[in-house]
């Protein structure tokens, strides 16, 4: 996988036309576009279908519900040809198991690819106070771990995690699971909500496979340019440089 293959654009723009501009401007330099729950809102599977034209999509929806509606939900969703779909692992492992089931079903009815089912451990916007509020008495990185042993076991092709997670899942499940890493922030960059964060380097050096990046892109005035900084510093993480 090439350094700029790694960049995941978050597309967290309100509509199909700042989406479809932002997706044009990145043509070539990321690796997948993400739509998440706004944009999906607004624009629905439409969108999802034009802009796979342009890349591979990591539809992030976070599905949580009883497992019964979500398998329903990643019926529909795996019909749309979808790289890589998301589901909460603290909806437990029958929520898990029926997003992989559903998706693949979907997938197969529509005659495409099954998506990755990637299951979301701890939102990066929590740390451990924001945990204990809703019930969680574990430091972030047990409950990580704990959620990630689960999830796996449920069939889950990857994780979502915050960079802080990354070296302490890979000692505990290998190199096998895919680790996609949203809370990237370049050096000198505002965190913005992101409680739980790291630079692009920090993060590959940990054993992130996917770096979800969305402000750094989106805001600064030249996307293509931006991508490339960050393609480069991925890469000298890698000692490609």
């Amino acid at each position: 996988m090439s350094a700029k293959q790694r960049i995941v654009a978050a597309l967290d723009v309100p509509g199909a036309s700042e989406a479809e501009a932002l997706a044009e401007e990145l043509s070539g330099e990321v690796g997948f576009l993400k739509i998440g729950l706004e944009l999906f809102c607004a624009e629905g599977p439409p969108l999802v279908l034009s802009l796979a034209k342009r890349a591979p999509i990591f539809l992030d929806l976070k599905l949580h519900d009883i497992p019964q509606t979500v398998e329903s939900a990643a019926r529909q969703l795996g019909r749309l040809g979808v790289a890589l779909l998301t589901v909460h692992a603290s909806g437990g492992a029958a929520a898990v198991e029926a997003a992989v089931r559903g998706a693949a079903r979907g997938a197969s009815a529509a005659g495409v690819a099954p998506p990755k089912i990637l299951a979301v451990t701890v939102l990066t916007s929590l740390d451990a106070a924001a945990l204990a509020s809703i019930g969680f008495r574990e430091e972030p990185e047990r409950t990580v771990l704990r959620l990630g042993r689960l999830a796996r076991e449920a069939g889950a092709g990857g994780l979502v995690c915050s960079p802080l997670e990354v070296a302490a899942l890979r000692r505990e499940l290998g190199g096998e699971p895919l680790l996609v890493v949203p809370g990237i922030r370049p050096a000198g960059a505002a965190a913005g909500d992101q409680a739980r964060r790291a630079t692009p380097g920090e993060a590959i050096r940990a054993g992130a496979d996917l770096l979800v990046i969305g402000r750094p892109l989106r805001d600064g005035g030249a996307p293509r340019a931006a991508a490339r900084r960050l393609a480069e510093e991925i890469a000298e993480a890698e000692g490609r440089l």
